[in-house]
């Protein structure tokens, strides 16, 4: 196998010996660097790398005569070096760095700016002496050539270079990945480490730095150093970005499938939507106190954003049933008539002076004063003597509307005050409920078997209702 190996080689060596041959001239040729060669002084943020191939432009004067120069006079070699301070447009010695690289120009193109596009190779990193040019910089140059010999410390640091890049460019979209393949047969490691640098992210001057160190094993150590804080960055600002990103693609979700909804809404003919429709129209045709109308606007915003099968849904849906269907201002006008008011109660019942009389005198304090509070009358008595019926004949007296609620039994405080809106299926107290039945806001209530309420661990609905009854509290009655 290893003979069957050499003998192609060798075929392959005779079929390309032309190729091989030009290949030698052109190592040759890169080796005889002259000493003086024209410089062009880079303002851009790059740094060009021994062992790369970059374009820039070029288009102050001085530097175009140095390219000029160059192609002329020292075949196509040309010593290029950064600016310290990239603002300087005519820039002297003092303000470039003492170290640079010599390149080769290989193609020249033309803008339609006037300015000059140059695709050059980078060949050895150098440092100049001085500067021999008058009208363009031409410098003496001293090329550093790196001395090391091959060790595992400098396999392993190109290693960790190769995978520390790897790292940086599944973070990074800057470089693209194909361009990791530049490394993958290099086994030479000054040649490694200077197109790791190429790569490597950083300032100019850390840039800068990395040209400056002639080593390659040191130069790897701190392109490692670089890598690492900079991937190190590009986790913690991926790790916000992706925060950042769920929170928009909740509320951007949420956003698309809500107008989703209403297309899909729409394009039914809007039939899901109907109820809302209902009470928006409702809520702008009917007679309602404003803070009614702002927490009704408030719920209905919130039923909106929910599913319809939500059990908060339904709960919202009874609520605002409830609060819309009851009578905010719709009363009967009081009949004060205290002459037919005994016509009334003679007509009703028989006898009874002593209940009738106190009745008149509720209904004439009533006619004489509007500001005087409601007071509770209580009937005591066994059953049938008429304490119902007189409680009718009330209403009847004073054109009211008249209701009754039977109290016999009732251990639930909730059955006055109402269940709470947490509770699925929650239901308002009696009274609310009774209210909406007589469809006005001050009917008369009679509260039935008052004395045959329960006690249990729901609560003691007698104390719920000294809220309901004393004058100082019902006017501020909640029900919940």
């Amino acid at each position: 196998m290893d003979k069957t190996e050499k003998k192609n080689n060798q075929n392959n060596q005779k079929r390309f010996a032309k190729l091989e041959k030009e290949a030698r001239k052109s190592r040759e040729e890169r080796i005889s660097i002259p000493n003086i060669l024209p410089a062009i002084a880079m303002r851009s943020n790059m740094v060009i790398f021994p062992n790369t191939v970059v374009p820039f432009y070029v288009g102050r004067e001085k530097s175009l005569m140095a390219l000029e120069h160059a192609m002329e006079h020292t075949n196509n070699l040309v010593f290029v070096v950064n600016q310290k301070d990239p603002a300087i447009e005519d820039p002297k010695e003092s303000d470039l760095y003492k170290v640079g690289t010599i390149v080769r120009i290989i193609q020249v193109g033309k803008l339609p700016d006037n300015t000059f596009k140059v695709l050059v190779e980078g060949i050895a990193r150098a440092k100049w002496i001085k500067n021999v040019g008058e009208k363009f910089f031409e410098f003496e140059l001293e090329i550093l050539r790196a001395r090391y010999g091959k060790s595992k410390r400098l396999i392993a640091l190109m290693r960790m270079v190769k995978e520390e890049l790897h790292k940086y460019v599944q973070y990074s979209r800057k470089i693209p990945p194909e361009t990791l393949m530049l490394l993958e047969d290099v086994d030479n490691a000054d040649v490694f480490a200077d197109i790791a640098a190429s790569l490597c992210p950083g300032s100019i001057e850390e840039k800068q730095e990395l040209l400056e160190i002639i080593h390659p094993a040191n130069r790897l150590e701190k392109i490692l150093d670089i890598l690492a804080r900079e991937t190190e960055l590009l986790e913690i600002e991926q790790q916000l970005d992706q925060k950042v990103k769920e929170r928009i693609e909740k509320s951007q979700r949420e956003y698309y499938l809500r107008e989703k909804l209403r297309v899909i809404r729409d394009e039914l003919g809007g039939e899901e939507d109907v109820e809302i429709k209902e009470i928006r129209e409702k809520i702008e045709k009917g007679n309602y106190p404003e803070h009614v109308k702002e927490k009704v606007q408030a719920e209905l915003q919130r039923l909106e954003k929910m599913s319809p099968y939500a059990p908060e849904a339904s709960v919202i849906r009874t609520y605002l049933d409830w609060i819309l269907n009851l009578p905010w201002y719709e009363k009967t006008e009081d009949t004060v008539d205290i002459e037919y008011a005994e016509k009334v109660l003679n007509e009703d019942h028989y006898g009874l002076e002593e209940p009738k009389k106190r009745i008149l005198e509720y209904l004439a304090t009533r006619k004489l004063s509007d500001k005087t509070k409601a007071p509770i009358i209580c009937f005591v008595g066994p059953p049938g003597v008429g304490k119902t019926s007189l409680a009718k004949s009330i209403a009847r007296a004073m054109n009211r509307k008249f209701g009754r609620m039977s109290l016999g039994g009732l251990r639930d405080e909730a059955e006055i005050r109402g269940h709470r809106r947490t509770y699925v299926g929650a239901m308002p107290g009696r009274i609310i409920q009774l209210i909406r039945k007589l469809g006005v806001k001050n009917p008369v209530i009679l509260l039935d078997e008052i004395d045959k309420m329960g006690i249990s661990f729901q609560g003691d609905p007698a104390s719920a209702l000294l809220e309901v009854l004393d004058p100082e509290q019902n006017k501020d009655f909640v029900d919940h």
